[in-house]
C-alpha cells in the first residue's frame, strides 16, 4: 500500500531466509505453511541471508544477517524502520544508524503479563537501553502504548499505528462468503438453529483453546455449538477431551479465513497471554460479535462489553460460560453486535497505518 500510494519511496529488507518453494514450517500449527494469497508483489525487496544455525523468530540468535547494514548502507535510506528489536540482526541495526538517520521502530509488546521481581527490574534496564536507540515508535493500541512509555519512550515519540487486517478481503463479497458458510456448515452436519462459537489459530498452551473444550462441558444440552480450527502440538489432548458438541477443523488458509468466520454466530480468543489478537480484527471485519481474554492486547481497544461483545478472564471457565449464557439470552441482538463490530474496525485499518507513516517520514 505504501509503494502504490508512491509518496515515500520504500524497500523492504527480509532477515528471515526466503523459504524453498514457499513452504514455511510453523511451530505453533506443526506443519509446513504455504500461504495461498500473494505477500511478495507491488514492493521492492530483498532476503538477506540469515546464517543462524537454528533460524526462526523464537530465539534472539535466530536471525543473523552479516550483510545486513552493508545492504542497508547501499540502498542509503532517509529513513529506517526496525520491525521488533529482539533478533541479533535487528538489534544491530538499531545502534548502528541510531543518530545517523531517523529510527522509527514497531512492535506490540504490552505490560499484561509482567511479573513483578528481579527479572522485571533487570529487564526494565535492558529495554529502557535498547529504546535509547529509537527515534519514534509505531505503537499498536493503547496496551503497547502503555508498554514504550514505561520503558522510557516519550509522548512526542508514540505515532499511533493501529494493529490492523486486510479489512476489504475480509468484508467483501460477503454475500459470497456467507452462501459458502452456509454450505460448509451443511457439510459439517451443525444444526442450522445452533448457536455456533468459533476459535481459529494454534493448538498450542499459549492460545489455550483447552478452555473452549472446557467450556462446550457446560452447554451439552444447549442449542450451542462450537468449531475448534487450526493444528498444533496440543491436537491430540484437545480431540481427546472435546464433547459432542464442539467440531474440529484443519488449519485454513489466508482465502478460506473470510468464509470461516462466517460458520460462527461468534468468535473467541481465550488466550493466556496475546501482544494484541489478530484474528478479532478478522473476526470483527467478517461482522461478528466477540468474546475476548483479557490478556490480549486487543481487548481493551476493540471490545465494548455489551455492545460488541464482551472481555472475560483469562482461563475462567466459569466467566466465559457467563459470557456465553449472556450472548444466548440476547441471541436475537447478535446481528447488531456483529455491526456495531463492522463499524469500529474500519477505523483500524492499513490506510490509518499508511497515513500515519507517511505524515511522519515525511515531516522528517
Amino acid at each position: 500500500m505504501l509503494a502504490e500510494r508512491n509518496k515515500i519511496q520504500i524497500k523492504v529488507f527480509y532477515t528471515w531466509n526466503h523459504p524453498e518453494n514457499g513452504l514455511k514450517y510453523d511451530p505453533g500449527f506443526g506443519r509446513n505453511i504455504e500461504w495461498d494469497i500473494p505477500l511478495l508483489e507491488g514492493y521492492k525487496y530483498e532476503f538477506v541471508h540469515n546464517t543462524s544455525k537454528n533460524p526462526g523468530t523464537r530465539n534472539h540468535k535466530g536471525i543473523i544477517n552479516p550483510q545486513l547494514l552493508k545492504k542497508i548502507e547501499q540502498y542509503n535510506p532517509d529513513t529506517i524502520l526496525v520491525n521488533g528489536w529482539n533478533f541479533d540482526s535487528h538489534l544491530k541495526c538499531l545502534k548502528h544508524f541510531h543518530k545517523k538517520i531517523p529510527v522509527l521502530f514497531r512492535g506490540d509488546s504490552t505490560l499484561l503479563n509482567e511479573r513483578n521481581g528481579i527479572r522485571k527490574i533487570l529487564r526494565r534496564i535492558v529495554l529502557k537501553w535498547v529504546y535509547r536507540n529509537v527515534d519514534f515508535a509505531l505503537y499498536a493500541g493503547t496496551q503497547n502504548k502503555k508498554y514504550f512509555l514505561k520503558n522510557g519512550l516519550k509522548e512526542n515519540q508514540l505515532i499511533f499505528t493501529p494493529h490492523a487486517i486486510e479489512n476489504a478481503r475480509f468484508m467483501q463479497p460477503g454475500v459470497q462468503y456467507n452462501n459458502a458458510a452456509i454450505q460448509w456448515r451443511k457439510k459439517l452436519e451443525i444444526d442450522e438453529n445452533d448457536l455456533v462459537f468459533l476459535y481459529a489459530g494454534k493448538f498450542e498452551d499459549i492460545k489455550n483453546p483447552m478452555l473452549i473444550v472446557e467450556v462446550a462441558k457446560l452447554f451439552s444440552d444447549f442449542p450451542v455449538h462450537f468449531i475448534i480450527a487450526g493444528n498444533g502440538p496440543k491436537e491430540k489432548l484437545l480431540k481427546g477431551r472435546a464433547g459432542k458438541n464442539v467440531t474440529f477443523i484443519d488449519f485454513q488458509n489466508q482465502k478460506m479465513m473470510p468464509v470461516l468466520y462466517r460458520l460462527s454466530d461468534v468468535f473467541i480468543l481465550p488466550s493466556k497471554s496475546e501482544t494484541w489478537g489478530l484474528s478479532v480484527n478478522e473476526a470483527m471485519a467478517c461482522g461478528k460479535p466477540v468474546l475476548v481474554s483479557g490478556k490480549c492486547g486487543c481487548a481493551v481497544d476493540l471490545v465494548e462489553d455489551g455492545k460488541n461483545g464482551f472481555v472475560f478472564q483469562s482461563g475462567n471457565v466459569d466467566d466465559l460460560a457467563k459470557k456465553i449464557k449472556a450472548m444466548i439470552e440476547q441471541k436475537n441482538n447478535l446481528k447488531n453486535m456483529g455491526e456495531a463490530s463492522l463499524q469500529k474496525i474500519k477505523n483500524w485499518s492499513f490506510e490509518k497505518i499508511a497515513e500515519q507513516i507517511e505524515e511522519l517520514v515525511l515531516s522528517l
